[in-house]
């Protein structure tokens, strides 16, 4: 079932069985078309396709962008009306919503991984195989800069300054921004260049540096598995996700006495009162 077709059928329902006002349909229009056009830009062009990781990524997006706990608050309900509507009328079998999590009354992180924790997840992956070596470079890239998911999927070849060990990374409103990589996660690329990459396109076409295992373009999701079964494997009891190395990455960069400022710029945030939260 495609998006427009899902919504519209919820809208209708909401209006003649809940009676909900027309404020309150045009809000929840307005949130869930923002969520479908989200999902549709990650692949999940229909509702089957949604899972609870997509759903806790956008989530994590907002937070991101400095979006109010209110208004996460407010899209978290509209999205899991939809879901509960459509696994009533039977377009789903299962609910993908109902373990995401909503904003918290107060404005903290959802939680930060220790440095050892850190360590025991880039020690995961295992370098020997195509994938072990890509992922290895993907989970130290992820928390050498504080990239988003999003854009680390994104990362073109020629982006990357090998000489500088920096990356030219396209965030919210496709403005760039320059990211030093560091040493250890250089290293860990060019490896991973020199072997996995090369298997994976072995006449050197596609544009994107990290490949899924057919040679294309790896989704946000597919790599969401990936930390997931990592975080498994380094047996961290707690919940690990690409967007908790993102606030990893700020928070022990402040704790090691970075400016504030400058962890704005690597994290590519307009407001530096969303960073302030670290």
């Amino acid at each position: 079932m495609d998006w427009d077709d899902a919504i519209d059928s919820y809208l209708d329902w909401a209006r003649v069985e809940r009676g909900l006002s027309p404020n309150t349909l045009s809000a929840y229009s307005r949130d869930l078309n923002e969520l479908a056009r989200y999902l549709e830009g990650e692949g999940r062009s229909t509702v089957e396709l949604v899972g609870r990781e997509d759903l806790s990524g956008w989530m994590g997006e907002l937070l991101d962008r400095g979006r109010s706990l209110g208004t996460l608050g407010r899209k978290r309900v509209a999205f899991r009306q939809l879901f509960r509507f459509l696994v009533r009328e039977g377009h789903l079998a299962a609910d993908p919503s109902i373990d995401v999590e909503g904003p918290r009354p107060t404005r903290r992180l959802p939680g930060v991984l220790s440095q050892r924790e850190v360590e025991a997840l880039l020690a995961a992956p295992d370098p020997s195989t195509a994938i072990g070596q890509r992922d290895l470079a993907m989970l130290e890239t992820l928390y050498a800069t504080g990239i988003r998911v999003t854009e680390l999927v994104r990362l073109r070849r020629d982006g990357l300054h090998r000489g500088y060990g920096t990356v030219r990374v396209l965030g919210k409103g496709r403005k760039e921004r320059i990211v030093p990589v560091g040493d250890t996660a250089l290293a860990a690329i060019r490896r991973y260049e020199a072997g996995a990459r090369t298997l994976l396109d072995p006449r050197g076409h596609e544009v994107w540096l990290f490949l899924s295992p057919r040679g294309g373009h790896l989704s946000r999701s597919a790599f969401w598995y990936r930390v997931k079964h990592y975080a498994r494997v380094a047996d961290i009891r707690t919940e690990v996700y690409p967007h908790k190395l993102r606030h990893s990455f700020a928070t022990h960069l402040l704790e090691h006495g970075a400016e504030l400022r400058l962890v704005q710029a690597m994290l590519g945030h307009a407001d530096i009162a969303t960073t302030e939260i670290y």
